[in-house]
């Protein structure tokens, strides 16, 4: 049944809305959040950006944050199914998903801030709950409870449970490491960071996400610079995948379809990012700045960062490696984890699986520590303040049965929560952009 239904929540009227609402903002705005790409990275890598206030969370901390959690492992594995069931032209089709995605986020984002609480301690939250309840009236309160409700569901489910389960299963392949005791390590680890809250998750994924993010992305290019001469021809094949009529050639794989690499290249784009989904400007919010327009330019540049970066240096290493289409011992096509180490082999050797291994453990823990805030700070909506610290223990409590159960079920249910918060973060967005627009319009006078 959950198969079902999403397939049908997934189907072409989602892809088309979040397209939709990218675009439609894009237009509106006049291509506010696109023309400020470059001032916007200068923003968030600048020294103004790690100054905290007050509240103790920089603006860069809470971009750090947000990145910990949809940088994952669906920069690795997401991106190879991507072009295995897609094709070379679903990356042309997850950048294009990206460029207009920049204004989903900044929109999110910015209104998150604008809209934001405040608490005793100084401490701020937010999102797309506080901003439907504050501007939608008495309609906008029971969908930000909708927003919220599924919000956690999706924190459980993919941030602590999925992401556990992804950890455990990458070490007991390379290391022939106990699921369960890869889980109680690393549910112990998170613990210990979560009771810290919002401002010790920050610190922590201030350090570890550049990290994570360098290491794979200088083995991911050192593959590409290994492939060089098979890079022009690789970006061809792409193009040409991306835009043929009905039938194109997908390489090693055969024939695939326009429209799978649009759907695919789509889908994962969504995944990856998550622009449309609402998740990062809860994280936006808690950061210390006065200036909304400005923390949401900094809070884009995760599309940027996650998308056309990170997810890019997999695909043009997988597509120009001459692997896509290549079989395992079963015959079977590889994809995920296993054709990005067999692409990142052929020029690394005996390196690729430690880098891989890596690679895939931190952006795994990254992502159970970042999406720990949206756990938090939802389940602190539903239920009231005092529900933030059984919360915590509950989430720590998830990773570990993450590493231990099935992810079949999980899975299914986090697309389902995807969806659904997709959905009601769009609608308000749309019915916003309005005053989006009359936002960028007065930062630009």
């Amino acid at each position: 049944m959950l198969e079902a239904l999403n397939t049908l929540l997934w189907g072409p009227g989602t892809l088309a809305l979040i397209l939709g609402t990218g675009a439609w903002l894009t237009l509106r705005t006049g291509g506010f959040p696109q023309r400020n790409l470059g001032r916007a990275l200068t923003l968030s890598l600048g020294r103004e950006a790690r100054r905290k206030g007050r509240g103790g969370v920089s603006p860069f901390g809470s971009l750090m944050t947000a990145l910990a959690s949809t940088v994952g492992t669906g920069n690795i594995v997401g991106v190879a199914a991507a072009l295995v069931s897609g094709g070379p032209g679903a990356l042309v089709w997850m950048e294009l998903a990206a460029f207009l995605g920049l204004a989903a986020k900044f929109a999110e984002c910015m209104l998150a801030v604008k809209y934001r609480h405040v608490r005793r301690d100084g401490t701020r939250w937010g999102g797309p709950m506080a901003v439907m309840e504050t501007r939608l009236g008495s309609a906008g309160a029971v969908l930000g409870r909708f927003y919220a409700l599924f919000a956690l569901l999706m924190a459980f489910a993919m941030g602590a449970m999925a992401q556990s389960g992804a950890l455990a299963d990458t070490f007991f392949a390379a290391f022939t490491l106990p699921r369960w005791r890869v889980g109680l390590v690393t549910a112990v680890l998170a613990l210990a960071i979560l009771l810290g809250g919002i401002r010790r998750i920050a610190e922590i994924s201030t350090v570890l996400v550049p990290v994570m993010a360098l290491l794979y992305l200088g083995g991911g290019l050192a593959v590409i610079l290994g492939n060089l001469r098979r890079l022009p021809e690789a970006l061809i094949l792409m193009l040409r995948c991306a835009v043929a009529p009905e039938a194109a050639l997908g390489g090693a794989l055969g024939i695939v379809t326009r429209r799978e690499a649009l759907r695919w290249g789509v889908a994962r784009s969504v995944f990856s990012n998550e622009a449309g989904l609402g998740s990062a400007s809860i994280t936006a919010a808690c950061a210390d700045t006065d200036e909304p327009v400005k923390q949401g330019l900094i809070s884009m540049t995760g599309v940027f960062f996650d998308t056309m970066v990170i997810c890019t240096v997999t695909g043009l290493a997988i597509c120009c490696s001459g692997t896509l289409g290549a079989a395992d011992g079963n015959g079977l096509p590889l994809t995920g984890a296993a054709l990005t180490l067999r692409a990142f082999e052929t020029v690394l050797g005996p390196l690729a699986p430690w880098l891989i291994g890596a690679a895939l453990g931190l952006f795994a823990f990254t992502s159970v520590l970042g999406c720990a805030v949206q756990a938090e700070t939802t389940a602190s909506y539903l239920l009231g303040p005092e529900a933030v610290r059984p919360c915590r223990v509950l989430y720590g409590l998830a990773v570990f049965v993450g590493a231990v159960i099935p992810m079949a079920t999980v899975l299914q249910l986090a697309d389902l929560a995807n969806a659904l918060m997709a959905f009601s973060n769009l609608v308000c967005l749309l019915l916003l952009s309005g005053e989006i627009a009359g936002e960028c319009g007065r930062k630009e006078r």
